[in-house]
């Protein structure tokens, strides 16, 4: 059993889940989520700790930014878009187990506000930016790094708050050589 509760969207995440791990969810309901919502996830946060695993789309990752800005020391699970779809619908209900027990064994703690480690400078360098491979190359990063994908200021963002050491991101960024990426 996860001790964390776990956010998702809606019911058919849930369902999805529950078929990869023992726990406990909260639905968010969608894009849509309100106050009732956000206490009980604090409750929850405060009592059990929480995990985000929304949908890897734009409105899982505004529902994501949300709950972290209400919700603060949220834990993030991110499953890659292309194995959280089927038949072009995007969503977690559509991971596999095996998907959704590998992100959630990825988990990073949201450290808003905190520097990066890894400057834009580095970005600039590792063709993550200002390239025209940019981004497919920070798509294969954020998978492999689990922080999912995000524009080059998003991407940066995120590095700084799930705190990527120097170390995570030029061994990430190796096996993305090696790929030819």
């Amino acid at each position: 059993m996860i001790k964390e509760v776990i956010v998702v969207e809606g019911r058919d995440d849930t369902v999805a889940v529950k078929r990869a791990v023992e726990a406990d969810t909260i639905e968010t309901g969608g894009s849509a989520i309100n106050k009732e919502i956000l206490k009980r996830i604090a409750l929850a946060q405060e009592r059990r700790g929480i995990i985000i695993l929304t949908d890897p789309d734009h409105a899982g990752e505004r529902i994501r930014k949300i709950v972290d800005q209400h919700v603060p020391g949220c834990k993030h699970a991110f499953i890659p878009e292309k194995e959280a779809t089927r038949k072009g619908d995007i969503g977690v209900e559509n991971a596999s187990p095996e998907a959704i027990r590998h992100a959630l064994a990825r988990v990073h703690t949201s450290f808003a506000g905190k520097e990066s480690l890894i400057t834009l400078g580095d970005l600039i360098e590792a063709r993550l930016t200002a390239h025209p491979d940019a981004a497919a190359r920070r798509m294969f990063m954020g998978n492999l790094l689990g922080i999912g994908y995000g524009n080059s200021k998003q991407f940066h963002k995120r590095m700084g708050m799930f705190q990527i050491s120097r170390e995570e991101f030029l061994a990430a960024l190796a096996q993305l050589e090696e790929r030819g990426q």
